[in-house]
């Protein structure tokens, strides 16, 4: 593992590195949120399903 080289490397991507926009920002929370909601509705299903195949609502 040549370290000095890695150094260097990950200082060049630092440097090449910007801050998002408030658009770009806005559009990647946006994404980021949908893909939060849609991973815990599927939760949800897959554990409505499991309550329902098991009996466990009490009926």
């Amino acid at each position: 593992m040549d370290v000095p080289y890695d150094l260097t490397s990950y200082v060049r991507v630092l440097k090449m590195a910007t801050t998002p926009t408030t658009e770009e920002f806005l559009q990647v929370s946006k994404i980021a949120g949908a893909g939060v909601i849609l991973i815990g509705l599927v939760g949800f299903l897959i554990g409505a399903i499991m309550l329902f195949l098991t009996n466990g609502g009490g009926v």
